[in-house]
This record gives C-alpha cells, sequence and structure tokens, in this order.
C-alpha cells in the first residue's frame, strides 16, 4: 500500500523525516512561513507517534515525487554505512521535481581535529540536549544511549565532501554542503 502524501494547492509539503517527538521548533526557519508548508512526520519509532512509521531506508509507503522537501536533521550517522545509499536514493525517489532535500549532521572532520588535541571527550559545544563532545559526534549522544534510546546510536559519518559524493551518487542534480559553528554539516541537494 503507498501513502500518497498529499497537501492543499497552495500548500507545499515538507517531509520530515526521523522527526522524533512532535516539535515545530524542529523544523529549520525556511519552514515556518505560515500557509506556506506543510510537515509530514515520519519516524521509524511508533512512541514518538509520527504521521508515517517508516524507516528512512524504506519510504515505500510515501508516494513517489508526493513531497516538495525532505528535512532530515541527525539522521543518516544513525545508518550503517551500506544503508546511506538507501536512504538518500528515498530522498530523492519522493521529491516533486524542482523539490530539495535538507540535511544536517556531525561534521566529522571538525571532531576529528579535536580528537587529534586529546579533547575527545571535552565538550565541543552545547545543544538543547546537554553539552556535546567529539565522543558523541561520532558515537551517538551518549547521555540518551545510556538512558536506552539506542536509536541514537551512530553508525557512520561524513565530512563535508564524502557529503556531497554521497548525495551525486544517489542522484541528486546538484548538492551543496556547507560548514557552520556548532559542528554541523547542512546540504541541500535538488532533485
Amino acid at each position: 500500500m503507498t501513502l500518497l502524501v498529499e497537501a492543499p494547492a497552495a500548500l507545499r509539503t515538507v517531509l520530515h523525516v526521523g522527526c522524533g517527538m512532535a516539535d515545530p521548533r524542529k523544523l529549520p526557519p525556511a519552514f515556518f512561513t505560515p500557509g506556506d508548508w506543510r510537515e509530514v512526520r515520519l519516524d521509524i519509532d511508533p512512541g514518538v507517534a509520527p504521521d508515517i512509521v517508516a524507516s528512512i531506508t524504506d519510504m515505500a509507503v510515501v508516494g513517489s515525487r508526493s513531497v516538495d522537501a525532505v528535512w532530515s536533521a541527525h539522521n543518516l550517522e544513525h545508518l550503517f554505512a551500506h544503508e546511506v545509499p538507501l536512504a538518500l536514493t528515498e530522498f530523492r525517489r519522493v521529491l516533486r521535481p524542482g523539490g530539495f532535500a535538507l540535511v544536517t549532521m556531525p561534521d566529522l572532520q571538525r571532531a576529528a581535529e579535536l580528537v587529534a588535541q586529546d579533547r575527545l571527550d571535552e565538550p565541543a559545544y552545547v545543544s538543547p540536549a546537554g553539552p556535546i563532545a567529539p565522543l558523541d559526534m561520532l558515537f551517538g549522544h551518549g547521555a540518551a544511549i545510556a538512558a536506552g534510546n539506542h536509536f541514537m546510536a551512530h553508525r557512520t559519518g561524513f565530512t563535508a565532501r564524502t557529503l556531497e559524493v554521497a548525495l551525486r551518487r544517489a542522484g541528486f542534480a546538484t548538492a551543496r554542503v556547507v560548514r557552520d559553528e556548532s559542528f554541523a554539516l547542512w546540504a541541500t541537494a535538488h532533485a
């Protein structure tokens, strides 16, 4: 069964993958324009009450070319490396022509610079979840994993160059990756 993600003509649809618990602050400002965007939430964990329960590696319940944007915040690093192409191909498949994916994740090159300075367990920055050390960027948020949320374990990671290469290999026509001051990569890729 394929679930078509439809929205009224005036609204564009953003598929928020790996959404976690509902919180409109989890969307980037680009999707806050009132009356412009409708969020559809997809997560593998039914406990967070998403609109769609599915894995980002198999979103068959979401129709092809049915959404205008895919928003993925800190999801790809939770996959094994061989699963990343599956997820990125799914992101591209569900996008309408002219659609885009917006992806963010830890910048492992910057984390590695801190590791090389023997700062593996020192906080690099403070997130809403608390202090984040290179150890958290490499292997997942330690406090969340210790509390039993094993979905938070990291299994792969990227530098700006390797993320751009992965997006292009998945068939995106364009991909641009930038770094921010909080040790994150931000990628925009167009279908």
